[in-house]
């Protein structure tokens, strides 16, 4: 037997609006841009929810009903949901009517598309808390699989995972953590008792996410054929990692490339031989026994030639933006204010770190087409403007920064 674990990620942040020093104090709406702007979050939700969630939820509904072998895992943020409800409730729906057929299974994750793993194991754990019970209210399926923000993975997310009760975990397959291991087997976390190690096949995933379109790559146009043709001439391997942003389908690959029509054709193409299928992640995790532990003491994610967490945390800006909003967390939270701990939590985003990467070469190309900011430096601004409004308003309830 041959598997396909399809995974797919679906995320969008509460961007930052322009954001300047005498709003602080006097405004507190960070994320309220106007429409038109780069910065409008019901803008961007309208606008991808056309080109990518909509059409590509139409895709996957039309395989499953199609073809009852068809299954696929995908994660959804809190922040992503709540953005649905309040200006795309349809597509919302399509995701419930996904998940409806038994065959969809949700990945957990933090609430708000956070590194408070690394920051603040409390909040952390309030946030996989937050997301656990809106995938329950909204989904009614509890997950049994964890991700971290960005594939951000090491030995002691293992841990904690497996502690938590939960049968696998996902990572990159990057190669210096594999080694001479590729990324097409189970595998066991390193110190852990139960929990099942799912890494990335980058290379494959890559192929789809990244060089589909590009008339300059040598395998364009990638057919399903070509494409099931690499797979099958792994003869030792037992699963296929497929990861990737759901945004690929639409937005990061635009419907022209044929995006959509690899889509379909891939389980067709791959179930031509009898002993090849699609399995969730957990599905994968009980259908395969691990071949090796891995050993992961540095933290590993998803992002960027080096794998690490620079994309957010590599400068000057990042580590300083990042370290005064979680020295903010007792105070925020003591202040027993709603609104003002949300607007905390939805500046905790990793996204907002993201866009301040000054990377350059190809790497910072691919920041600054998902940023929608000039440079990395207005978001800096714009970020800590936000910051210092809410230390204006703890100042208010008489909390002294």
């Amino acid at each position: 037997m041959k598997s396909i674990v399809l995974y797919l990620h679906v995320h969008q942040p509460y961007r930052v609006r322009h954001y300047t020093i005498f709003d602080a104090g006097e405004q507190h709406n960070y994320f309220n841009a106007p429409s038109g702007t780069n910065e409008n979050n019901e803008d961007v939700i309208r606008k991808v929810a056309e080109k990518s969630y909509l059409p590509t939820n139409a895709v996957l509904l039309k395989m499953l009903n199609g073809n009852p072998d068809f299954r696929l895992s995908l994660s959804i943020t809190g922040t992503v949901i709540e953005q649905f409800e309040r200006w795309a409730p349809e597509v919302l729906a399509s995701f419930q009517e996904l998940v409806a057929t038994g065959r969809v299974e949700i990945v957990a994750e933090t609430f708000h598309h956070s590194l408070a793993f690394f920051y603040s194991r409390e909040e952390f754990e309030a946030q996989v808390k937050m997301h656990r019970e809106k995938i329950e209210q909204v989904f009614g399926q509890t997950p049994k699989v964890f991700r971290n923000t960005e594939l951000a993975y090491n030995n002691d997310l293992a841990y904690w995972a497996d502690q938590h009760g939960y049968k696998a975990i996902l990572a990159e397959g990057w190669d210096k953590t594999l080694g001479w291991r590729n990324p097409n087997f189970v595998y066991r976390p390193a110190y852990t008792e139960n929990i099942k190690l799912l890494m990335k096949n980058y290379k494959l995933s890559d192929d789809i996410a990244f060089r589909f379109g590009d008339k300059n790559w040598a395998e364009h146009p990638l057919s399903t054929e070509k494409f099931c043709h690499w797979l099958n001439a792994d003869h030792n391997a037992n699963i296929f990692n497929l990861f990737m942003d759901y945004e690929t389908f639409g937005e990061h690959q635009w419907a022209d490339t044929g995006i959509f029509d690899f889509l379909e054709n891939l389980p067709k193409e791959w179930q031509k031989q009898s002993e090849h299928n699609f399995l969730t992640v957990g599905e994968a995790a009980d259908a395969y026994d691990s071949s090796d532990f891995v050993d992961c003491p540095d933290t590993i994610t998803w992002a960027d030639t080096e794998r690490d967490l620079s994309a957010w945390t590599g400068n000057a800006m990042q580590q300083e933006s990042l370290k005064a909003l979680y020295d903010l967390e007792n105070q925020i939270k003591d202040s027993d204010d709603w609104d003002l701990i949300e607007d905390w939590r939805r500046l905790t985003t990793s996204d907002h770190f993201y866009y301040m990467c000054t990377k350059w070469f190809k790497d910072g190309d691919i920041h600054a087409y998902f940023s929608p900011y000039e440079t990395p430096y207005i978001a800096y601004i714009n970020f800590m403007n936000a910051w210092h409004d809410l230390t204006y308003r703890l100042a208010e309830k008489g909390v002294t920064v």
